[in-house]
C-alpha cells in the first residue's frame, strides 16, 4: 500500500475524532473511544497487527494514563481541599484589593496567578479557578473567559511539574537514543534526560516573543471589544505593566528551564512573579495613572454575560491570614524543588519506586510502569492535601467534601485519557520491527503521516509545526496528550526534512500549549464556570485571532531556529 494511503488510515482516528467533538459536540467520553476504535480496525485490517499484540498496546496505554490521572487527581485534590478549607476564598479576597483597573487585574488574576497554577496544577485547572475570580472582580462572563484562555498558553508547555515534556515525550526516548548512536549531526543532548532539558530550553525561546506581546496585545483586546469606547488604544496604555510583568515572569521562567529542567519554569516563574507584581501594582510601579472599566453593566452587549451575575455571585471574605491560606502553594513549590534536584538525593529514590508492567500479554518490549511516588499527583500534590486539612484546621465534613467530589470528577477524564492515550500506544506500536507482528514492514503510523506531510510541506514546515501541537490539543484537551499523540510524527517529519529534531519537536511543545486557548474541553469548562453554557461557538471565536497570532510567531522563530540560528551551532 502506498505511503498516501497509510497516512491516510493513520489520520483517520484523529479525523473521526475532530468531527465528533467539534462537529457534532460529543463529549471526550463518548468521541474517544470511538476514535480508539476506528484505529484498532486500521491496526488489524491494514497495518495487519495481531490482534493480542493490539490488546496488549492498548493496556500498555491504560497504564500510561494511570500515570496521568495520579497527576489529575492530585491537582483535583488541592483545589477542592483549600475551597472547602476556605484558603480559596482567602486568596481570592486578597486578590481582589491589589488593584481597582481592570486591566491591572486582568494581568494579575489572568496571567500571573493563572500561570502559577498552571506550574503547579495545569490539566485545565487555571481557566476554572481564575474565571470565577475575575467574574468576581466585576468582569463580563465573557471576558473573564477569554482572558483566562489565551494566557494559559506559554505556561503550558511546563505545566503540571513539566508533564507535558517528561510525560508527553516520553515515546521519543528509544529515537534519541538510537539518534546518538548514529552520531546524527546537530544534536546537543546525549540522551532522553538531556534531550528533555533541550526541549525546554528551546521550548521558552519560542514562547520568549508572545509572554511580552501577549499580554499587551490582549488589554488591547479586551477595551477594543469590551471597553465603552471600542478602543485598542486604552489597552496598550497599560504595556509598561504589561513588560513589568512578562519581565517578572521571565527571569525565573529561563533561569529554571536552562538551568534546572522542565519541572519548575512556569511554576516557579508564576510564583515569584505574582509576588513581585502585587507588590509593584499596590505601590502604584507602571501602574496607568487613570484606572480602567468596563462600564456600567446596562451598557454592556447582551452576549457577554451568562446565568451568572458578574461581580455579584460572590462576597469574598478572609477565612484566616493571607501566609496560612497560601502556605500550601509554597509547601508544593518548596517538595517539588528538592524531589527533583538530582543533587538532593530523594529524586534518585523516589523515581526509582514502580509498580512495573512488563511484556504485557507476552508481547515482548510492550511494556509500561507506574511511578507511583515521584509522580507529583502523589508528592506533593495528595500528601500537602492531608497537611492542609491540618494546617487550615478542617473539619471532617469539608474533608469529606473535599475528597468525595474529587474522586467524582475523575469519571470523565478517566475514561477520555484511557482511550486517548490507548490509541497513542496503538499508534506508536504499529511500527515494530517484527515480522511475526508487522508482516508488511509498514512504518508507524506517525511516521507513516510524517513522510506524507514531509513530501508536501518541505522546507515550510517549521511554520506549520506548532499548529499541528495545537490541533492535538484541540482534539484531546490536553498538551500531555497531544505530544503523546504527535511527538513522533514531528520526529518524523523532521527527520524526513533534514531538520533539527530538537526544533520541531518543540514547536511541538509550544503548539500543545497554544492550543489550549482553543480547547474545546477547556472552553465547555471555563463556559460552565462563568455561566455561558451554550456559548461555546462565541469564545472559540474569540480565541481563534490570538492562537493564530501564536503560532505565526512561533513559526517564524522555530523557522530561524531550523534554518538561521542552530546550522551555525553546531
Amino acid at each position: 500500500m502506498s505511503i498516501e494511503l497509510l497516512a491516510l488510515v493513520a489520520l483517520l482516528p484523529i479525523l473521526v475524532a475532530l468531527v465528533l467533538m467539534v462537529g457534532l459536540r460529543f463529549p471526550a467520553t463518548r468521541a474517544m473511544p470511538l476514535a480508539w476504535l476506528v484505529c484498532v480496525i486500521g491496526a488489524i485490517g491494514v497495518w495487519n497487527l495481531p490482534a493480542g499484540y493490539v490488546s496488549a498496546l492498548t493496556l500498555q496505554g491504560i497504564v500510561t494514563a494511570i500515570g496521568v490521572l495520579i497527576i489529575v487527581f492530585g491537582a483535583i485534590i488541592i483545589l477542592y481541599t483549600l475551597q472547602y478549607s476556605g484558603g480559596m476564598e482567602t486568596i481570592q479576597y486578597g486578590m481582589q484589593n491589589v488593584s481597582r483597573d481592570k486591566r491591572i487585574q486582568a494581568i494579575i488574576v489572568g496571567y500571573m496567578f493563572a500561570a502559577f497554577i498552571e506550574g503547579a496544577a495545569g490539566f485545565g485547572t487555571p481557566a476554572a479557578l481564575a474565571a470565577p475570580l475575575l467574574l468576581s472582580l466585576g468582569f463580563p462572563p465573557l471576558a473573564a473567559a477569554v482572558i483566562c484562555l489565551v494566557f494559559n498558553s506559554f505556561p503550558v508547555s511546563f505545566g503540571a511539574v513539566g508533564t507535558p515534556v517528561l510525560i508527553g515525550l516520553k515515546f521519543l526516548a528509544p529515537l534519541t537514543q538510537e539518534a546518538v548512536a548514529q552520531g546524527i549531526p546537530g544534536l546537543n543532548f546525549t540522551d532522553f534526560g538531556s534531550f528533555a532539558k533541550v526541549i525546554g530550553q528551546w521550548a521558552t525561546l519560542m514562547h520568549g516573543p508572545m509572554i511580552v506581546i501577549l499580554p499587551i496585545f490582549m488589554l488591547g483586546f479586551l477595551t477594543r471589544y469590551f471597553g465603552e469606547k471600542k478602543s485598542w488604544v486604552e489597552g496598550f496604555k497599560a504595556w509598561k505593566f504589561c513588560v513589568f510583568s512578562a519581565v517578572a515572569f521571565a527571569v525565573p521562567y529561563y533561569v529554571f528551564a536552562w538551568f534546572v529542567g522542565p519541572e519548575f519554569p512556569s511554576l516557579i516563574g508564576g510564583l515569584v512573579g505574582l509576588g513581585i507584581i502585587v507588590a509593584g501594582a499596590k505601590r502604584g510601579f507602571c501602574v496607568p495613572e487613570t484606572p480602567w472599566d468596563f462600564g456600567p453593566q446596562s451598557s454592556w452587549d447582551a452576549e457577554w454575560t451568562g446565568s451568572i451575575r458578574t461581580a455579584a455571585n460572590t462576597e469574598f471574605k478572609a477565612h484566616m491570614s493571607q501566609f496560612r491560606a497560601w502556605l500550601p502553594y509554597v509547601l508544593i513549590g518548596l517538595i517539588l524543588v528538592v524531589t527533583r534536584i538530582p543533587e538532593l538525593g530523594l529524586k534518585g529514590f523516589l523515581s526509582a519506586q514502580k509498580i512495573p508492567f512488563n511484556d504485557i500479554l507476552g508481547y515482548k518490549g510492550v511494556s509500561a510502569s507506574i511511578d507511583y511516588l515521584y509522580l507529583p499527583g502523589t508528592i506533593p500534590f495528595t500528601l500537602v492535601a492531608l497537611l492542609t486539612i491540618l494546617l487550615h484546621g478542617m473539619k471532617g465534613d469539608a474533608v469529606k467534601r473535599a475528597w468525595g467530589e474529587s474522586i467524582a470528577k475523575m469519571k470523565s477524564p478517566t475514561i477520555a485519557l484511557f482511550f486517548a492515550v490507548a490509541l497513542v500506544s496503538i499508534f506508536r506500536g504499529s511500527g515494530v520491527v517484527d515480522a511475526a507482528l508487522n508482516p508488511n514492514a509498514y512504518p508507524s503510523m506517525p511516521l507513516a503521516m510524517a513522510k506524507a506531510v514531509a513530501a508536501v510541506a518541505g522546507n515550510a514546515w517549521p511554520m506549520l509545526a506548532s499548529f499541528v501541537g495545537g490541533l492535538g490539543s484541540f482534539i484531546t484537551g490536553s498538551n500531555t496528550v497531544s505530544d503523546l499523540l504527535f511527538a513522533e510524527f514531528q520526529w518524523g517529519v523532521a527527520a524526513q526534512l533534514s531538520m533539527p529534531r530538537q526544533v520541531i519537536v518543540a514547536a511541538q511543545v509550544v503548539g500543545g500549549a497554544m492550543g489550549n486557548m482553543v480547547c474545546i474541553h477547556n472552553i465547555v469548562a471555563v463556559c460552565a464556570v462563568v455561566g455561558l453554557t451554550g456559548r461555546e461557538g462565541t469564545l472559540l471565536k474569540r480565541c481563534f485571532l490570538p492562537f493564530v497570532l501564536y503560532g505565526v510567531v512561533v513559526g517564524v522563530v522555530a523557522s530561524l531556529m531550523s534554518f538561521v540560528f542552530l546550522p551555525h551551532l553546531f
